[in-house]
């Protein structure tokens, strides 16, 4: 007896069993019927192991009442002995109610699931059709299904089976279904029989070998009489077939004492439900050929004969099949299937929507619908993808190279994920429905039947929302953005497609020179050899990349030279054939505008970085530095030495341009996730890091070209303004200022000499022609300007600042920042300058005054003539000159008693004025935002024209690909500009308030 107020042994094992109500768990392990297994030590474990342990237990205890006290005995004595039949019974119970009331109504069928011999295993039509062999009515043949159903089920959640296996042996089973009905049928109508001649012909997913445990069967039916015949003969034939066709139908679909089966739908047949049920071959081709829609050819991909008259079947296939594989060249083909699938999801039901597992985006459909439709476009050409199945049709469009491994991979993968979720969802009570329940209880056994345990309602919804949008990602990609193999595969002589339609399709896609670009193809694809069948297999994935770009002949113009480059290298085209990301990160590469083609064209073996998941991180400085100071050492002359500094600049610099587009842009295996702030911040930091490298790499050279390892002087260069603050972009100039300190025993002449000359010599090294973008050094905010010396000791700075020091040169300062030579010297002038950008209790309201003066002075004669203020980045209204005096006046005035405040970077400093309490956040988070889209502006005009530039392009092309680059999809260009022009006019009302109306 257990004490009132405490908790049993018993009621804590269920608990921890994973038994939801233990109490009613103690009650029916008490049952009278579960004497003989009460006591077994396995029991609980076995019921825990299931997808819901209270629902087996119950199936169990029912199933045990149902039975007579031998036949109970001898159950209990099997169930106890065999470890095969107890978890595949209890693992039924516990996930299918249906099935457990069916084991109630009829004990005896637990004997199905005894066998466990290999042969039993993957189960085919033949031995369906023998188990239903019996069958002679409606009701038997629905409790013969059932028992079929009972075993495959066991072989599912036991994991015996995968999904695929299940599928088809689900399809299989039906398939022996429909053809047991179609002989009861013809046993109650012989004379029909007799004079038609029927084949039953399944589509959909009985067709595709890919079934639901419970779905509508959809079949087509063929009838011929069964001698030549003509006129009326025929038509009697036809009635006879029709009244065969019914009875099978509704043998199968109406509903008995045993329930039902599945309905047999023939609603895919010509015409529909509007037309007749049975029609003849000639018929059937006579409407394919003449009428039939686009999809009605899209559905006929999974038509295979099932029953009835097979011979028949293998006819109308025959006859069809051409059909299906030139559809594609239908007028509107793919407009078309793709306004059917909009159609589909526009037609569910608001509150369904985020529920539906089939018909939702990112559901079941999205990969059918894209699969399906890539079949269809390649398929005319090639016939492994001749395949009604889902998966098959999938792993043959990626040995084809049609679909990308990984993307493959991932469909793979989420198609699977789901369909077992659709599978285990209906099989708990064997009702047709895609709907993810809401019920917290339904949920919990659905994750547990997939193998979650831990917390199986949190992890099946993260699971179930993880696979939904690769499957909705990769949909749009591969749906939405079709692949042109007969354009990928033109060659001298082969006629595949006219030149006319290529040229048709090109423009469709976007390419303003479509003969241009038929002659790259053929250039790349033509002939037996090896490289243009990979390029064959390639330029379809391609070609749609490209066309998603705002420049798609420059994309392919791009391509071709790479590949003439390196097309006899044998690690090329393996590479973008085989790495998933690279063919289309370099696509995204080529095609998004002029800095990052004209970098990898100077350096083709680039190309491998966009193989690499790691290959376009940024390198850090320290690696840099070192490569660049080795590439110096190992030059026999400066001239020498600066060329190796700026092979690496140019790969670094590709490097960083590949990352910053690919990571704005996304691609369709990796779409864009960072935020655009971390993009800057990335790029910022990667061209300072560059840069001062090859400072790094310059000073050396000088130094060594006339000095050997040691100038007489010890010498570093300070980074000014966004080198200082690594924010540079791509055409951003490095300002700097050169600081010297005679060595011991150096006269200072001598010292002052040395210093001149290395700058000197470092301007000229890096002014050296070159095709390479430039890195143009600008010494213009050192004390006195251009008319000031270009180098100075430190204690030459330290007597200027404390004497003549102005206020914009204390403002200048707050970005300073040692870059390139010698550290000790460099953290000295810092040291050195910190009262005056930071100064003790800030500054006074004469130097705000001042500070204000000389940023309206800038606005009014800065801005370059005819520029529009509201959209110039650096100095229009809310653009990055605003953010930053903003930034540094606050920075001037308290930085003193705010450590966050002393940095050099405007976001850090902006955040950290904004933890404390300086500015509003909200006010912070406008000005970031502005801040970051003016700079994200001009990257994106250096690397789409390649050139720096502080306003958007004027040409249509150049805007789009801006456009492209800050997230705005093809024709969307006025809400970039739009939105530029809200974002920064918000940013300008802060300014206007925290800048000029701010207090000292």
């Amino acid at each position: 007896m257990t004490v009132p107020g405490r908790r049993s042994s018993t009621f804590t094992r269920l608990l921890r069993h994973g038994f939801t109500a233990p109490s009613v768990a103690e009650r029916l392990l008490d049952a009278d019927e579960l004497a003989p297994v009460r006591t077994d030590p396995v029991l609980l474990d076995a019921l825990g192991a299931t997808a819901d342990p209270d629902l087996a237990l119950l199936g169990l205890v029912r199933l045990a009442e149902a039975q007579e006290p031998d036949e109970r005995r001898v159950f209990f004595d099997t169930l106890i002995a065999a470890k095969p039949l107890r978890d595949r019974l209890l693992g039924v119970l516990g996930a299918s109610e249906a099935l457990g009331d069916h084991l109630a109504r009829h004990p005896s069928d637990w004997h199905a699931l005894v066998t466990y011999e290999r042969a039993d295993l993957h189960p085919g039509v033949a031995e369906f059709e023998r188990d239903l062999a019996g069958a002679d009515d409606a009701v038997s043949l629905r409790v013969a299904y059932r028992r079929c159903l009972l075993a495959i089920a066991a072989r599912d959640v036991c994991g015996t089976t995968d999904l695929a296996q299940t599928a088809a042996e689900l399809a299989d089973l039906a398939t022996a279904t429909l053809r047991a009905a179609l002989a009861i049928a013809s046993a109650a109508a012989p004379a029909d029989a007799a004079i038609c001649r029927l084949a039953v012909i399944a589509m959909g997913k009985c067709g595709g070998h890919e079934l639901n445990y419970v779905s509508d069967v959809d079949v087509i039916f063929v009838g011929e009489p069964a001698e030549p015949t003509e006129g009326a003969d025929e038509g009697k034939a036809l009635q006879a077939a029709t009244r065969l066709a019914s009875h099978l139908m509704r043998i199968c679909s109406e509903t008995n004492i045993e329930g039902t089966i599945w309905p047999v739908d023939a609603n895919l047949r010509p015409e529909g439900r509007n037309g007749p049920l049975v029609r003849t071959l000639s018929s059937h081709l006579a409407y394919y050929q003449r009428w039939a829609k686009t999809w009605e050819f899209q559905a006929l991909l999974k038509a295979r004969p099932v029953a009835g008259d097979m011979e028949l079947g293998a006819e109308y296939i025959e006859a069809v099949n051409p059909l299906v594989w030139q559809a594609s060249e239908r007028e509107n083909f793919v407009p078309d299937a793709q306004k059917m699938r909009r159609r589909v999801v526009d037609n569910i039901p608001a509150d369904r929507v985020d529920r539906e597992l089939k018909l939702g985006p990112g559901g079941l459909r999205d990969v059918e619908f894209a699969v399906q439709l890539l079949q269809l476009v390649h398929g005319r050409s090639d016939a492994t993808l001749h395949s009604g199945s889902t998966l098959e049709a999938l792993t043959a469009l990626a040995d084809g190279g049609y679909v990308g491994r990984a993307d493959a991979a991932q469909l793979d993968e989420a198609y699977r994920f789901l369909r077992t979720m659709e599978h285990r969802i209906q099989l708990y009570k064997l009702r047709r429905t895609h709907l993810v329940p809401e019920d917290e209880a339904d949920l919990r056994r659905l994750g547990r039947s997939l193998g979650m345990r831990s917390e199986p309602v949190t992890e099946l919804n993260k699971a179930w929302r993880r696979h939904a949008s690769v499957v909705r990602r990769l949909h749009e990609k591969l749906f939405y953005r079709p692949l042109l193999d007969a354009v990928a595969q033109l060659a001298p002589g082969e006629i595949r497609l006219s030149p006319k339609a290529a040229g048709q399709r090109l423009t469709a896609l976007g390419y303003a020179d479509p003969v241009a670009a038929l002659r790259h193809l053929e250039a790349l694809s033509s002939g037996v050899s090896r490289k243009a069948a990979i390029q064959r297999t390639l330029l379809p994935v391609l070609l749609g990349w490209f066309a998603d770009s705002a420049d798609p002949d420059a994309g392919l113009l791009g391509f071709r030279k790479v590949s003439d480059a390196l097309g006899k290298t044998p690690w090329y085209l393996r590479l973008l054939r085989d790495e998933g990301a690279a063919a289309e990160n370099l696509a995204r590469v080529l095609s998004a505008g002029r800095l990052a083609p004209d970098l990898l064209l100077r350096a083709p073996e680039a190309v491998a970085l966009l193989g690499d998941p790691e290959g376009l991180k940024p390198r850090s400085h320290q690696a840099l530095e070192q490569e660049v100071l080795s590439a110096v050492g190992r030059a026999e002359t400066a001239e020498g030495a600066v060329a190796s500094v700026r092979g690496v600049r140019r790969r670094e610099l590709f490097r960083t341009a590949a990352g910053d587009l690919i990571g704005s842009y996304g691609t369709e295996e990796n779409p864009a996730e960072e935020d655009p702030g971390a993009l800057v911040d990335r790029v910022g930091n990667a061209v300072t890091d560059l840069n001062a490298a090859t400072l790094s790499g310059a000073l050396r050279a000088a130094v060594r070209a006339e000095w050997g390892d040691t100038l007489p002087t010890r010498f570093a260069v300070i980074g000014m303004g966004r080198f200082g603050g690594h924010e540079l972009g791509y055409g951003s100039d490095a300002d700097v200022l050169f600081v010297h300190e005679p060595r011991e025993g150096v006269e200072e002449q001598e010292a002052s000499q040395a210093a001149n000359k290395v700058v000197a010599e470092m301007r000229r090294l890096l002014q050296i022609p070159t095709a390479d973008p430039p890195l143009l050094i600008d010494a213009g905010l050192r004390p006195e300007g251009k008319s000031g010396p270009l180098v100075r000791t430190l204690a030459s700075y330290a007597a200027y600042y404390r004497r003549w020091s102005l206020v914009w040169e204390s403002q200048a300062l707050l970005r300073a920042e040692p870059m390139a030579g010698d550290p000790e010297l460099g953290a000295r002038f810092i040291e050195l300058i910190d009262p005056l950008r930071y100064p003790p209790e800030g500054i006074g309201e004469d130097a705000v005054r001042e500070i204000r003066r000389l940023k309206a002075r800038m606005e009014s004669e800065r801005l370059p003539r005819g520029a529009d203020p509201t959209l110039h980045a650096k100095l229009g209204r809310g653009g990055l000159s605003d953010v930053e005096w903003t930034v540094q006046l606050l920075q001037m005035q308290h930085g003193w008693s705010e450590p966050g405040l002393r940095t050099t970077r405007t976001r850090e400093a902006l955040a950290a004025a904004q933890a404390a309490g300086l500015i509003p956040t909200e006010e912070a988070q406008t000005l970031d935002d502005a801040w970051v889209l003016a700079t994200r502006v001009r990257n994106a005009v250096m690397l789409v024209r390649g050139r720096a530039g502080d306003t958007f392009p004027s040409d249509g092309r150049e805007l789009g690909a801006v456009g492209r680059y800050l997230g705005y999809e093809p024709g969307h260009v006025g809400d970039m500009l739009d939105d530029y022009r809200r974002i920064t006019r918000r940013a300008r009302a802060v300014v206007e308030e925290r800048f000029y109306g701010a207090q000292p």
